[in-house]
């Protein structure tokens, strides 16, 4: 039975909030935020959420501490509306990286996060391209786990493969990026990438994989300060590779990143709008794929208490 649908936005990525309701073919919540002089933060929730089914948007984007909270009051204030059901959709999960605790004294902030969305109120999370797929193991609630590799994949056919590879920046995804390879009928070469400390540059030592004169497409979950992809691109140009594209599903681009891979080699950049992308931050070599439809698809099945497996076809 279908319940009325409700969609609001905190302001981490209002642009794609806006894209999902144009696609589902409802309006936008009325949401009002207020941060006041002591840096406190009030939502008000200006419609009526009674016995209704409420989806909230607020994926893990600049500033990250203040959206996190944003969610969790917004997911407070639905509930004490008396919202029959409560959804965070966060298309890129906050402290995804923070998954394990592979130093002494560490805060594994992943499962931290978990916890504190399920002490606010949400009945369920929705979110795409998890760095470590487990992390939905540190929720007790139902977790949608969409995946964009099936339009990341549809992107570069279009475009023509011809001659190309896939590449994986290191061994951890190797898994991830066969699949895409597997899809998109290409060869894969992976990269022995070693990260000794907490810099965001790591260093190239060996290559598995034939790339010597083909066109290289490197895929990742995230690019954040671009060091680590960039460090591919050199180490896959020293390597003889023709031409180089990357992609990726969170567009973090901290920094002076977008200006990096502006300068770098890169053939193209292929990016989604899970994280909001200012204008300053694009450039001519940069494609942005929306998620927006996929995103809209599984909120309408969720409120119709369909199926949404049929989404999970991606990687």
């Amino acid at each position: 039975m279908t319940n009325t649908l409700k969609i609001f936005s905190g302001n981490a990525n209002p642009t794609l909030a806006r894209a999902i309701c144009n696609a589902a073919g409802v309006e936008l919540g009325g949401c009002e935020i207020v941060k006041f002089s002591n840096e406190n933060i009030k939502v008000k929730i200006c419609d009526s959420v009674r016995g209704q089914d409420v989806f909230i948007v607020q994926p893990s984007c600049p500033p990250v501490s203040e959206g996190i909270m944003e969610l969790l009051i917004m997911i407070d204030a639905a509930k004490h509306a008396s919202a029959k059901r409560v959804t965070a959709v966060v298309p890129y999960f906050p402290y995804v990286r923070s998954d394990k605790k592979d130093e002494p004294r560490i805060s594994i902030t992943a499962r931290l996060m978990a916890d504190l969305l399920q002490a606010a109120g949400a009945d369920r999370v929705m979110t795409m391209n998890l760095h470590s797929p487990q992390i939905q193991g540190f929720f007790r609630i139902p977790v949608d786990h969409l995946l964009a590799g099936k339009l990341l994949c549809e992107f570069f056919i279009n475009q023509g493969t011809e001659n190309c590879v896939v590449v994986a920046p290191d061994a951890g995804s190797a898994k991830r990026a066969g699949a895409y390879a597997v899809r998109l009928g290409l060869p894969l070469a992976i990269l022995d990438k070693r990260r000794n400390d907490d810099t965001e540059t790591p260093t190239i030592h060996n290559v598995i994989g034939e790339v010597k004169g083909k066109r290289a497409i490197i895929f990742d979950d995230e690019i954040a300060s671009g060091g680590s992809i960039l460090e591919v691109v050199k180490a896959l140009e020293h390597l003889g590779v023709k031409e180089i594209s990357a992609c990726c599903v969170h567009a973090v681009l901290s920094g002076n990143a977008p200006e990096k891979l502006k300068n770098s080699s890169l053939t193209r950049l292929v990016v989604t709008d899970t994280v909001f992308i200012p204008e300053e931050k694009k450039f001519d070599r940069m494609t942005v794929i929306s998620m927006a439809e996929l995103f809209a698809r599984a909120i309408m099945y969720t409120n119709r208490g369909a199926s949404i497996s049929g989404l999970y076809d991606g990687y």
